[in-house]
């Protein structure tokens, strides 16, 4: 699977120079997403286009044509590497760049540019709003004062005259222009690693983000694995099946188990099993404490510890990128229904969801609709206290077809009323 770096953040942190870097480095395809910009500011003001006239700008669009080439940055055909980076384009790029069919078609063509491959790119809202997907996402910033005088000296080096007067007041315009904008504002991604440059020489940044970055790439090469579901050989169950069992006697020891319920998973047929989620231990509890052989879904960075990996492969259990449309991990779980697999999910998405608010996940309802699955709501209490009682309910099949209608609010209905039935359960005694 493709490998995408987002690096965002304001004009003059040093992502250009950090981005071409870490792509030699880690051998990974540099894509300067400023410069597709520059190259339609460039044209547009050679043909002296109005930026208002975006009937003309779509006409540009349609015919301009921008590679990059061994560093080098072509506009139909001609090297516009320096002429791109010189004022004319500087003072009007950033109102170019919120041009709502040119920000359209830049994105496309930056996506297209990155298909299938593993690429870093630098910008304003390549995490949010290019790339929402990317496996790392970085936000550099640094001191006004900072960026000014980097600002200058790159001019300098570059032979481009400017005064510090004239720098400051672009980089503030852009950066006032960049974070209200309408389209494609700059913002962090919640999912950001930020990193401020200010006090950081560029080999110091460099070092720090191919940490980072190093990392992240070691980690999904586990969570990938994670999406390859290991053969179910003898050695495999018998390896199971002692696994469970040294674990469910070191529960039992460390607990005082009580289950209820269980003549409710009798089900001739694949099903969902639903819990409430209040501690590491509660899907063990599930797992273990069963004849039944039960598959949960868990979020995939579980899968980069490498002993969690291991138990993970013997289990089957199935990776999820969260808050991402997984649709591996989704066909996945239909596969496992379809062969009449039981699937156990946490409709709150996180330990203690519901104390802290959080809106009950559709997901298994929808996995349920689409495989035309039943769902057996589980209601889990105690406090996980060595010693202590652990309660577990198991109450009866739910018939999710019953809840679809042509209401398009029906799922998230249905979620709710699956998670009233676990909290119900939940304070069972």
């Amino acid at each position: 699977m493709p490998f995408i770096v987002a690096i965002d953040g304001p004009s003059g942190t040093g992502k250009g120079t950090v981005t071409s870097y870490l792509a030699k480095k880690l051998k990974l395809m540099y894509l300067d997403t400023g410069a597709t910009y520059r190259c339609v500011t460039l044209k547009l003001l050679n043909e002296k286009v109005s930026f208002d006239d975006e009937e003309k700008i779509k006409e540009i669009l349609k015919n301009t044509n921008i590679e990059f080439n061994k560093n080098k940055v072509f506009l139909d055909g001609e090297d516009v590497t320096l002429e791109i980076r010189k004022d004319p384009v500087n003072n009007n790029v950033s109102q170019v760049s919120h041009i709502l069919e040119v920000r359209k078609a830049m994105v496309d063509l930056q996506r297209k540019m990155s298909e299938g491959k593993d690429v870093i790119l630098e910008g304003r809202d390549i995490g949010t709003n290019v790339f929402p997907n990317a496996n790392v996402k970085i936000y550099l910033d640094a001191s006004v004062d900072e960026r000014v005088k980097r600002r200058l000296k790159q001019n300098q080096e570059k032979g481009i005259k400017s005064t510090e007067e004239e720098v400051r007041k672009n980089i503030e315009f852009r950066d006032n222009n960049d974070k209200t904008s309408t389209v494609g504002p700059l913002r962090q991604a919640e999912d950001a690693i930020y990193v401020d440059t200010t006090d950081l020489s560029i080999k110091e940044v460099e070092k720090k983000l191919h940490k980072i970055i190093k990392s992240k790439k070691r980690d999904e090469k586990w969570i990938e694995r994670g999406y390859i579901t290991t053969k179910n050989t003898w050695m495999k169950r018998l390896r199971r099946k002692f696994i469970k069992g040294f674990l469910a006697t070191l529960y039992h020891i460390f607990y005082r188990v009580k289950i209820t319920g269980l003549e409710n998973l009798e089900l001739n047929e694949g099903f969902i099993i639903c819990a409430n989620h209040i501690n590491y231990l509660d899907a063990a509890a599930i797992v273990l404490l069963n004849k039944k052989f039960i598959r949960f879904v868990a979020k995939s960075d579980l899968y980069r510890i490498p002993i969690i990996s291991f138990l993970g492969h013997t289990f089957d259990v199935i990776p999820i990128k969260r808050g991402k449309n997984d649709l591996a991990s989704i066909k996945m779980c239909l596969k496992a229904l379809k062969n009449n697999e039981i699937l156990g999910i946490f409709p709150e998405g996180t330990r203690k969801g519901l104390q802290k608010n959080v809106k009950v996940k559709n997901g298994a309802v929808f996995l349920a609709a689409k495989a035309k699955a039943k769902i057996v709501p589980v209601g889990i209490g105690g406090t996980f206290k060595l010693f202590s009682e652990v309660r577990i309910n198991y109450g009866e099949p739910i018939d999710i077809m019953k809840y679809k209608t042509d209401d398009p609010d029906w799922i998230d209905n249905a979620s709710q009323e699956v998670m009233n039935k676990i909290v119900e359960l939940t304070d069972k005694k």
